[in-house]
């Protein structure tokens, strides 16, 4: 069976095809992705009213791309993320999903969006077993328990204020390093020496023992940051921006990787699930592979196209759905911005 995605909830517009085979497992047979990034920098995030127009002009070729590389006339179903994500960028996709559903005259499934970068995973090995997935973008950073792929997932914590990747983003700003932040802080950092102490947002003791021991929070350190800029100028000094970018990346990763360890810890899970695109990260990478080796936990982190928002992961998780016998959703099903992860499938109206 053939299954075509739609992923659109962002700035990435992805079309992924996956064959799903009687025993369950899944084949990627393509991966197209256009990412309207570049015409939100002079802005330094993301606007949604230009990722909606961006989604709209670049679906056709997206999805011809795709059928050419998969080679194939039309799939046997479409999947498209309803959720969650921005307003208009959902209805874009989903839209584009039902219509193409209708015209083939296939079935539709309506998907969670992170249910999707969880279902990856089972694309790059063995299959999942009890996690906790660490999704770390710059709309997200969650921890979730997992029980298996398509399961409905249980939140354990979330980022209180910004998101990882958009404290990376203002961080960037503020030093002058332009949009994404990512990838240029990332580099600095490497050439940097992280002699800066800066805050560990939600980390003092009362925090890790009260209700918000899994949340996260950056717009603290976001703030240190900017303060350290600040006072540097007023006396005149000259800093290093290597170690102000190995500084704060360390704030963020001792954060994310600690808690993630400490969910493990929680939950009995001995596995370590890193997605989303701040997954790319190498000082993430690292640290979290270093700490996991210790806890005697297995680390999965799938390659880097995967991590990032696109269309193989919404038909992967379709694929899943389907297998287990899922029934397709009602095209009449909307999207939802705020759609819970305890939601893997939408079938009809609430």
């Amino acid at each position: 069976m053939i299954i075509l995605g739609i992923e659109s909830s962002c700035d990435e517009t992805g079309v992924g095809i996956v064959e799903l085979s009687d025993d369950g497992t899944t084949r990627i047979l393509a991966d197209s992705v256009a990412s309207s990034m570049q015409e939100h920098a002079r802005f330094g995030g993301v606007v949604p009213e230009i990722a909606s127009r961006a989604h709209l002009e670049a679906m056709p070729q997206v999805m011809d791309a795709a059928l050419k590389e998969a080679g194939i006339d039309k799939p046997d179903a479409v999947a498209a993320t309803v959720g969650p994500g921005l307003a208009g960028a959902l209805l874009v996709g989903a839209s584009a999903a039902k219509a193409y559903a209708a015209a083939w005259d296939v079935p539709f499934y309506g998907v969670n969006h992170l249910g999707g970068h969880v279902a990856v995973a089972n694309l790059e090995g063995e299959e999942l077993p009890h996690s906790i997935a660490l999704l770390v973008s710059g709309g997200h950073t969650q921890l979730l328990e997992v029980q298996a792929v398509g399961k409905p997932m249980r939140e354990l914590g979330s980022t209180l204020d910004d998101a990882a990747g958009e404290a990376y983003d203002k961080v960037s700003r503020l030093l002058g390093l332009g949009y994404p932040g990512g990838p240029v802080i990332d580099k600095l950092a490497a050439r940097g020496e992280p002699t800066i102490d800066f805050p560990r947002g939600m980390s003092r003791a009362e925090d890790l023992r009260g209700p918000h021991r899994h949340d996260f929070s950056f717009s603290g350190l976001k703030t240190s940051v900017a303060r350290y800029v600040e006072r540097a100028e007023k006396e005149g000094r000259v800093i290093s921006v290597e170690d102000v970018c190995a500084s704060f990346q360390e704030a963020v990763a001792d954060v994310l990787t600690a808690k993630a360890l400490r969910a493990c810890e929680d939950t009995g899970a001995k596995t370590l699930l890193l997605g989303g695109g701040v997954a790319a990260n190498a000082r993430l990478r690292e640290l979290a592979a270093q700490r996991c080796e210790a806890a005697g936990v297995e680390l999965r982190v799938p390659r880097f196209k995967l991590c990032t928002d696109n269309g193989v992961m919404i038909a992967a998780l379709a694929a899943q759905l389907i297998h287990e016998g899922a029934q397709p959703s009602d095209l009449s099903v909307g999207t939802d911005t705020q759609l819970e992860v305890e939601t893997p499938l939408v079938t009809s109206v609430a």
